[in-house]
């Protein structure tokens, strides 16, 4: 597992009866999560005190109850600054467990001693994106969303990454990359965090089973002669690490060499030291 043990901004205080209790800097969350599926008894207080709680609603979706939780505040990850803002469908604008991929980033580009060229696909508000750049990359960004685009350019400031480090791209990730291969455009590392399904600024339907593995493909044609790494996420229940494994093995492998390790990604819970998994990654490397 690979469990993202580095953060003080952040904690997962308990998880219990299909909720997580956080604490996001000053102020603590409560949010649903359907892999926790024990029992157990409550007995940290702040179960009772938390600024923000998220009620899914019995006809679909949900809302957060406030209680003196501001709009956004931001928090940090070492050398990090990211805006923290309660959104829907109970999302913060942060995956705290990434932040194992954002140390994993830094240490190859900071290590490879040239300049990394990186495509960051699915890139959302830009952990990964901003992790990059401030360790030395030129990071290319793409999200179908203009708002979380627009969130990504506000963590790249925050965190005091300059405007030329990072190219933001609207599209349909699909598209882009089929349009960078014809340009002949070549990038050292790629990321990918697709959805389960998503539509492009278009229209475009993305279903991942379907989609994933011909992205991996395309992608192929777009790394550089000298590719450093590639990185694929998955919150896709039923797709497993070692899915994610065979298929950058399958494409990426096979062509360039290198190897492969996959994982669950996790957060450890300070009530009892346990690790709560969180998703799935998988990660090429050439060397």
């Amino acid at each position: 597992m690979f469990i993202s043990d580095n953060w003080t901004d952040y904690q997962l205080l308990d998880a219990e009866g299909g909720e997580r209790l956080e604490r996001w800097g000053d102020y603590v969350l409560i949010r649903p999560d359907p892999q926790v599926i024990w029992h157990s008894e409550r007995v940290n207080p702040f179960w009772r005190k938390a600024q923000g709680i998220y009620r899914r609603s019995s006809s679909g979706g949900g809302a957060w109850v406030r209680r003196q939780m501001p709009d956004e505040w931001q928090i940090t990850y070492r050398d990090l600054t990211f805006a923290v803002s309660p959104m829907g469908f109970k999302h913060t604008g942060i995956f705290p467990e990434q932040a194992v991929n954002w140390d994993y980033i830094a240490g190859q580009i900071q290590n490879a001693g040239r300049e990394i060229r990186l495509l960051n696909l699915f890139a959302y508000t830009g952990g990964a994106t901003v992790a990059a750049a401030k360790a030395g990359a030129f990071v290319c960004h793409v999200d179908a969303s203009k708002g979380m685009v627009a969130k990504a350019r506000q963590n790249a400031s925050l965190s005091g990454i300059a405007s030329d480090r990072i190219r933001y791209i609207v599209d349909d990730c699909f598209k882009f990359v089929a349009r960078e291969v014809r340009r002949g455009s070549r990038y050292d590392a790629v990321i990918l965090d697709p959805p389960s399904y998503g539509r492009g600024p278009n229209g475009e339907k993305w279903l991942i089973e379907e989609n994933l593995d011909g992205l991996v493909r395309l992608i192929t044609q777009v790394l550089s002669d000298d590719p450093l790494f590639v990185i694929l996420n998955s919150y896709t229940t039923g797709l497993s690490p070692s899915t994610c494994g065979f298929i950058l093995d399958n494409n990426i492998t096979r062509r360039f060499g290198g190897h492969t390790e996959s994982g669950e990604l996790g957060l450890r819970l300070a009530e009892n030291g346990f690790c709560l998994p969180c998703g799935a990654a998988s990660r090429w490397a050439r060397v």
